[in-house]
């Protein structure tokens, strides 16, 4: 898991809407693919999946106060699509703090 302080809060709402609104437009800008992934909302997370090409969701994003808890699919670390995602997910979570100090990794694992 990694997680992320964003030293700003922010709601399961706008990050669901960030994701839907950004990734896929990013994704194919940057990969240059017609590949359109699924994003919604189980439970208290924002999962990342596409089903017709992987089993599972490849990434899940939990809120906890001004930490994004990122679970990453193990089976598909080493994927280009995978991996993309991640850069762009880098990047939008960015976007989503205003302050100065902007994001900070805590922990990778």
């Amino acid at each position: 898991m990694k997680i992320i302080t964003l030293h700003q809060a922010i709601n399961n709402n706008e990050l669901f809407t960030r994701l839907r609104e950004k990734l896929n437009p990013m994704f194919k800008e940057q990969r240059q693919q017609e590949i359109v992934f699924d994003i919604y909302k189980n439970g208290e997370a924002v999962e990342i999946a596409k089903p017709d090409l992987y089993e599972g969701a490849l990434f899940s994003i939990a809120i906890n106060g001004q930490q994004l808890w990122i679970t990453r699919n193990e089976h598909y670390t080493d994927d280009v699509n995978s991996l993309t995602i991640e850069s762009i997910l880098a990047s939008l979570f960015e976007d989503l703090t205003d302050d100065i100090r902007g994001v900070e990794m805590v922990q990778e694992g």
